[in-house]
């Protein structure tokens, strides 16, 4: 049997779409999958819909996220800031598998998407792996991803040097200083310089990479204050997480092939 990967499902307020996108997890090709779903502390109905999708699948555990973050909204940004980052961190702890992905509670993943970076992953031996998404398309909803680009990829190198050039000048000297200053103050006009880098983005879908269990134990996502790789409008929880496990262990790769269905977030 292939090993046990475990799918990691942050969840806010998503009792509309929530249903639909662990569907594309359940009918994943790769079938040995253990499916977390962690509730963010919803305001709506979303954690009852969660427990009823048990009922129909062993493989599904629900649970709380641990925290909640108090400067979860930004008035000033007029914008969700931090969502998502305590509860992926809630869903480590209850990982079981040898492998950990994620998936979006208002998104979908095409059905072989897991069994496609699993196989990536063996293949290259790599710890981290990427592959590429597109917006939402009703008509490829629990259709197969095609597999076109497979030897076209950007290698740990690379994407090392990138995560490099987007990192700011404060953080590659003082780690500490750069999360006592807000993000506010970094945002600033000319002062920006020193806390951004180039500001390119992972190579793919950053919220969906498949890595070895290993890279939780010296990476977790971290709070806005925390990141060394927010994005310049806030957020960039993906972005951070993806660029440090780049520049921790080395051995991340990018593959051009369309796995993953994003839903434009408002």
């Amino acid at each position: 049997m292939k090993p046990l990967i475990s799918v990691i499902i942050p969840t806010y307020n998503s009792a509309q779409t929530l249903e639909r996108a662990v569907l594309s997890i359940q009918k994943q090709t790769y079938k040995n999958l253990q499916i977390i779903i962690i509730d963010d502390f919803s305001t709506d109905d979303t954690f009852a819909k969660a427990q009823n999708l048990t009922k129909e699948d062993s493989r599904i555990k629900v649970y709380k996220s641990d925290f909640n973050d108090p400067s979860r909204y930004d008035d000033g940004l007029k914008r969700n800031i931090n969502a998502g980052y305590s509860a992926r961190n809630t869903g480590f702890k209850y990982a079981k598998g040898e492998y950990i992905t994620f998936q979006d509670a208002d998104d979908v993943s095409l059905l072989n998407r897991i069994e496609i970076q699993y196989n990536l992953l063996i293949k290259h031996k790599a710890i981290h792996v990427c592959t590429d998404c597109q917006k939402f398309d009703e008509k490829l909803v629990g259709t197969c991803a095609r597999i076109e680009a497979e030897e076209s990829y950007i290698g740990p190198k690379e994407i090392y040097n990138m995560s490099q050039r987007s990192k700011g000048l404060i953080a590659k000297v003082s780690p500490t200083l750069n999360s006592k200053i807000s993000f506010r103050i970094k945002r600033m006009r000319i002062i920006n310089k020193l806390f951004f880098g180039s500001l390119e983005n992972y190579p793919g879908a950053g919220n969906s990479p498949l890595f070895k269990r290993e890279v939780t134990e010296k990476v977790q996502f971290r709070a806005l204050k925390d990141r060394i790789w927010p994005s310049f409008m806030g957020r960039g929880a993906d972005r951070d997480f993806n660029f440090q496990v780049a520049e921790t262990f080395k051995n991340s790769y990018f593959f051009p092939i369309t796995t993953y269905l994003w839903k434009t977030k408002h």
